[in-house]
């Protein structure tokens, strides 16, 4: 069913095959429907700065790292990057609200998709722009046996995050896998954009309000309209990326 696709993508970065081994996702608004409450944290941690950020823009900004959204806020308002005790201080702020939330619930068929993927032999890698230190034991928590911290890749990790293709690039190295060897689920724009640049074939998921052309203009190579979605047809992605297929 995707092979028109998967033909694209493999023509486009010179490839000459794909044989599907693991599987890169991202978190926020992926694995956990997170991304109203880091929306709402961006915007009302920001403000005690002085700093103006709409939800859309959060979510325009979703994957980056908070180092760097922070700078994009004070370069276009202050003129200037943030210092490092600045910006530590806005992160830890809107780290406080977030945990404030109610925990976001999983999204949507991504614990079945997850236990397809591990079913199939495959291996599942964490690629995340967060830096929440109860990140492993929320993940054990919610999709046990899944992951393992030696396959996780998170803002800790990487110094220049999405939308450089840094931190799936390391998912790679971490999988011990090559670009057509794998594929990544993101559902945020600069995701994508790092998902693409490192040479993966692309999943888009729009769990969010940006309008579809906003992640297919990013670079995505497919999308599906949710996790469910992507859940109920994954079958047929993994047999048209599973065999070895020269084009």
């Amino acid at each position: 069913m995707f092979e028109t696709e998967r033909d694209t993508y493999l023509k486009r970065h010179g490839f000459e095959a794909a044989s599907l081994k693991a599987v890169l996702f991202d978190m926020d608004g992926v694995l956990f429907d997170s991304m109203p409450n880091h929306a709402s944290s961006w915007t009302r941690a920001m403000a005690q700065f002085g700093l103006h950020i709409t939800p859309e823009e959060a979510y325009e900004n979703e994957g980056r790292t908070g180092h760097g959204t922070i700078n994009i806020l004070t370069r276009r308002q202050w003129g200037r990057d943030a210092t490092e005790e600045e910006w530590k201080k806005m992160y830890d702020a809107k780290s406080e609200l977030f945990k404030q939330c109610p925990e976001a619930p999983q999204m949507p068929g991504a614990c079945g998709l997850l236990q397809k993927v591990k079913a199939e032999g495959l291996t599942p890698v964490l690629v995340t722009g967060s830096g929440q230190l109860s990140l492993i034991d929320r993940l054990n928590r919610n999709f046990p046996g899944i992951f393992r911290k030696e396959l996780m890749v998170t803002s800790f990790d990487v110094k220049h995050g999405k939308p450089a293709p840094e931190p799936y690039l390391m998912g790679l190295q971490k999988a011990g896998i090559r670009p057509w060897e794998g594929i990544v689920v993101e559902n945020a724009p600069l995701g994508v954009q790092a998902g693409t640049a490192a040479g993966i074939f692309t999943i888009a998921v729009n769990t969010g309000p940006l309008p579809d052309q906003t992640l297919l203009d990013a670079g995505a190579d497919l999308l599906f309209p949710s996790m469910q979605a992507l859940c109920d047809q994954w079958e047929e992605v993994r047999r048209t990326f599973t065999a070895t297929i020269s084009i």
